[in-house]
């Protein structure tokens, strides 16, 4: 809740724009084992890392498959992966020294990025169920996107046209995240009145919806750059006026024009053309339709202006055109950013001490934000332990900006292994193995981890639960599951050249687990020699694995140990959690907040 502004309007808040990016980029925009680089491929990305002279060595994996071509499917575009990575790695370190910063670009035409774009509606059309307009460097501060159209009318009554306008990150179809989504309800839904609905989808959960149903929001509540978050629609339909609403729709089902004999007071009319800008400021997103502030919602925890790559348009509505102005010309810099103030979540240099859990966390280029949510939390515990390693495993991104801020928190944080692949969802399971691989070559430790850059991670409860198995025990820990079938058909489908069986193997699910170190080995060691089978689903993999290594054991008591616990979260988070999947930032940071406190309680907020 914010204490309500005084101020007069917006001017005084555009004056504050120059300092306030600055203070946005430092707080908003916050975004280490060795690697035997091929001297084939990674030779001039070695030149490029050693010519800088403060520049400590490059963490990147040890794991190599490009020379699986002539295996099955995945293999090789396995292999395919890591050669276009080998290329980006390159191209990444030749270009600029991590430990300082690249030189603006400089001459007409040298801007990666357009200012403003203009589509038509000519332009826009045949886009299948909707309008997509790239955003390549995203959004910034005073950035706008105004869009020009009309909602269609529907057919009968009840079919009153709605539309969706959305600003989203990377990723494809439902894994993309909704940082910005706007959805006008013409027929209203739940409440029988015309409603304007704002939420936000993180990793596959929307939050809580911000609702617009025509009454002005208390201002003393919460303003968004001194704008409250909805506005009043002025004469609004209220339930003496119902007959008239039926008339209306009576009217528009038998052909008859309404238009001058009722004043819809709604922001949008079907059929009727309207202009909608959504500017981005300082405190959340604004949106005028036809001029006049409509509503404002305020920025969430977990995305960023430069996250908002693409704007979609879809639903039932005519697009005439679409402006998009003051865009970034670049893609910011990591080294913009006062990373100076962060220096307490450095990773301290590996010890000599024996390590008892190695933790290797998946992650992605772009998810600096993720990252920073876990280092202020539970990796906190890590830092000041002797016995316990974490590092994050991150692919290669298409785009160089993003590698290249990469490499420098890489660099600053000593926490990152940079494994060297075009990041794709199918090859995931290429990150499990590189932390296999780095526990048998450059840290080796007694139990092995692996979790997500969105788990939170209860490192007491999760060593407690290991230590109830015997010492020296081959062991498979987590959330086990059991005789699950295979998908045939819809998004997760598996084919049966991928997997011929109608059961999977035993496995745990992804979001955290833990082996023992010989598991770990026996993944490397297979990676090495060209056994290892892999599958597109990383759990489904390390089960099949661990499988494996279970069929060649012998002797009394040497079976692997199959421990289930509920308490590894898949889907959410439960009271007395070991881990606690598909949390945003802000609840990594509440969660550990509580943990602090002795309790292991959830944060479901956003």
């Amino acid at each position: 809740m914010r204490r309500q502004r005084r101020t007069g309007g917006l001017r005084p808040v555009l004056l504050l724009l120059p300092f306030a990016a600055l203070i946005s980029v430092a707080t908003f925009s916050l975004h280490s084992a060795d690697r035997l680089l091929s001297s084939s491929d990674t030779g001039t990305a070695q030149k490029a890392a050693s010519s800088s002279r403060q520049h400590r060595r490059l963490p990147v994996a040890t794991l190599d498959v490009r020379a699986l071509d002539a295996a099955p499917p995945l293999h090789a575009a396995a292999a395919r992966a890591f050669r276009s990575g080998g290329r980006l790695l390159r191209d990444v370190l030749s270009s600029s020294s991590p430990s300082a910063p690249a030189p603006p670009p400089a001459g007409p035409g040298a801007a990666r990025c357009p200012a403003s774009i203009v589509r038509s509606g000519a332009q826009l059309r045949g886009a299948g169920g909707g309008v997509l307009l790239p955003l390549p460097c995203g959004l910034t501060l005073g950035s706008h996107v105004t869009v020009v159209g009309a909602p269609r009318g529907g057919r009968g009554a009840a079919a009153v046209a709605q539309f969706a306008v959305e600003l989203r990150g990377e990723g494809d179809g439902d894994e993309a995240p909704r940082i910005l989504h706007f959805n006008p309800r013409l027929s209203g839904d739940w409440s029988r009145r015309p409603v304007i609905e704002m939420n936000t989808r993180f990793r596959g959960q929307w939050g809580p919806a911000l609702r617009c149903d025509g009454r002005r929001s208390r201002p003393d509540l919460e303003t968004v750059d001194g704008l409250v978050t909805c506005e009043e629609w002025s004469k609004n339909i209220d339930d003496a006026s119902e007959e008239l609403k039926r008339l209306w729709l009576r009217n528009r089902v038998a052909g008859k024009n309404n238009r001058n004999w009722l004043h819809w007071p709604y922001p949008f009319l079907e059929e009727e053309m309207f202009v909608l800008t959504l500017s981005a400021g300082l405190e959340g997103y604004h949106f005028h339709v036809d001029g006049k502030h409509v509503t404002s919602f305020p920025y969430r925890v977990g995305f960023l202006l430069e996250d908002a790559t693409i704007l979609s348009v879809n639903g039932n509505i005519d697009i005439k055109s679409i402006v998009a102005g003051s865009l970034p010309t670049t893609h910011p810099s990591i080294v913009q950013r006062n990373l100076e103030l962060l220096t307490e979540l450095k990773t301290p240099p590996l010890g000599k001490e024996n390590v008892e859990l190695f933790i290797g966390i998946l992650s992605a280029g772009s998810h600096f934000t993720e990252r920073m949510a876990v280092r202020r939390s539970w990796m906190s515990l890590v830092r000041n332990s002797s016995s316990i390693v974490a590092r994050f495993f991150v692919a290669l991104n298409g785009r160089k900006e993003v590698n290249e801020d990469l490499i420098k928190e890489a660099d600053f944080f000593r926490d990152i292994v940079i494994v060297p692949f075009a990041d794709s969802y199918d090859l995931v399971v290429l990150k499990t193995v590189a932390i296999c691989d780095y526990v048998a070559r450059v840290v080796p430790a007694k139990y092995v981890m692996k979790c997500d850059d969105d788990t939170f991670v209860g490192l007491d409860s999760v060593m407690a639960e290991v230590k109830k198995i015997p010492d020296g025990k081959s062991f498979y820990l987590g959330n086990m599951n059991y005789y699950h079938r295979p998908l045939r058909e819809g998004k997760w489908a598996v084919s049966y050249e991928e997997w011929p069986r109608e059961e999977y193997p035993p496995y745990a699910d992804g979001a955290g687990y833990v082996v023992s170190s010989d598991i770990a080995n026996f993944v490397a060691s297979g990676m090495e020699n060209g056994r290892l089978n892999l599958f597109k689903m990383e759990d489904v993999s390390m089960g099949m694995w661990v499988g494996q290594f279970n069929f060649n054991r012998s002797g009394p008591g040497s079976a692997v140990a199959y421990v289930h616990s509920a308490g590894f979260c898949q889907s959410g988070c439960v009271a007395g959690y070991l881990t606690a999947h598909y949390q945003s930032p802000a609840q990594m940071v509440c969660l550990w907040e509580k943990l602090r406190r002795g309790v292991a309680q959830c944060c479901n907020a956003r």
